[in-house]
């Protein structure tokens, strides 16, 4: 279908001239990095451009760390963006703040009944709509299978506590120095790992409208990233690493385990660049013993239409075509569709049985972080408080009454 697509497109644009007679022009602001790569999102551009040749789509792309300010400033800057992507945790901060239109009343039945109730999670606040899901995700634990099995390790991890003692035979073989990477940087990429293990140990961000991630489960995960650190399991520069920086320390070979996102599978598994083509494994993050059998985080984002955008029903007809089925599906191997009927099509999960699985257990368990309007003021204050305890300037307990303090709550 991918190469129907771009035959489409070429067909429209020698015959007609596509571009050069565009009447409206969209602005869409995308991420740079994780999930549908630069290439897919141009290609199922130019499909819609294809089938609507007075339309021309405009695409930007930032790192991930770009996007909310992009969208915020962009907000007063006249003119600005018409489509921009967003995280599943910015909808009540746009919603309380009319950065976003309330698209609710553009929700078809097909829609409501398709697209996985999980992934309304990603748009829904107080009510409302403000866009449609576009990326369901969330961080799986992958694995290399030669590694394992030279350790005279069966199967993967379970749990956490298995991680570790997986982790360690590894090390203590000499297959690998680091067995493990995480993004651990002083970013959001730290604050979803350690969602995922505050997951795993039942801990809870917030109770009662206070900060409650400073002790139980909250306590034991930041303890459980600091012991992984000072028994070099981990690999040590996780604390600088982002995303793409774990995908190239595991494809590389240096790596037994990492924790990642959805569009590593095939990259690492797949691709002629990676020395581990053909030896990637991938489950559902681990749970803890009597607490939980799988963890997750709710990396999901979703596509919305700014309130000052000028063309709002052609944006939300470009937001219509980039989530569809056919155009999930044609894009299936570095983000998994939002629509429930994708997971049983032979075009989605052909070569990719094992990521399919690890996301039927993973998705079905996805922990939010909090859907607060000072969710970036609290994200800020966890990020702080973890790297320092990290980097062993504060104990975990110490960093997370900090991170409490000037959490904004």
């Amino acid at each position: 279908m991918k190469t129907t697509l771009k035959a489409v497109l070429l067909t429209a644009t020698a015959l007609t001239g596509t571009a050069a007679f565009a009447e409206t022009e969209l602005n869409a602001l995308f991420m740079a990095q994780a999930a549908y790569s630069e290439d897919d999102i141009r290609a199922m551009t130019a499909s819609f451009e294809a089938a609507n040749p007075e339309v021309k789509v405009n695409l930007e792309f930032v790192p991930y760390e770009g996007l909310h300010d992009k969208t915020v400033l962009s907000m007063g800057s006249g003119g600005g963006y018409d489509v921009v992507l967003f995280d599943v945790i910015w909808p009540a901060e746009y919603a309380q703040n009319g950065i976003l239109l309330d698209v609710t009343d553009k929700i078809t039945d097909e829609m409501k009944s398709g697209i996985l109730p999980g992934a309304w999670t990603t748009v829904d606040y107080d009510g409302a709509s403000y866009g449609l899901p576009w990326i369901l995700d969330t961080k799986y634990l992958f694995y290399n299978k030669d590694m394992l099995a030279e350790a005279g390790i069966d199967t993967p991890p379970a749990t956490w506590a298995e991680l570790t003692e997986a982790a360690t035979r590894i090390k203590e073989a000499g297959i690998v120095e680091y067995p493990i990477a995480w993004s651990w940087a002083q970013a959001e990429a730290a604050v979803c790992d350690y969602t995922t293990l505050l997951a795993a140990f039942g801990g809870a961000f917030i109770e009662d409208g206070a900060p409650a991630f400073q002790s139980g489960g909250g306590l034991e995960a930041l303890d459980y990233m600091a012991a992984s650190l000072e028994a070099g399991l981990t690999n040590p520069n996780s604390r600088e690493f982002l995303e793409e920086d774990v995908r190239a320390v595991f494809q590389n070979g240096d790596a037994a385990f990492a924790l990642n996102w959805t569009y590593m599978y095939n990259l690492a598994n797949a691709s002629d660049e990676s020395s581990v083509k053909g030896k990637v494994g991938v489950v559902a993050a681990p749970g803890v013993e009597g607490v939980s059998e799988h963890s997750a985080v709710n990396g999901s984002m979703g596509l919305g239409i700014p309130a000052t955008s000028e063309h709002p029903d052609e944006a939300w007809d470009y937001i219509v075509h980039m989530t569809s089925q056919p155009v999930q599906n044609d894009y299936a191997r570095l983000s998994l569709p939002i629509w429930a009927s994708s997971y049983t099509d032979p075009a989605v999960t052909d070569g990719q049985e094992e990521l399919i699985a690890a996301a039927g257990e993973g998705l079905a368990v996805m922990y939010p972080r909090p859907m607060t309007a000072n969710y970036q003021e609290m994200s800020m204050a966890l990020q702080q408080g973890i790297q320092e305890a990290l980097l062993g300037m504060a104990s975990p307990q110490d960093a997370l009454d900090a991170a409490a303090e000037n959490s904004g709550l």
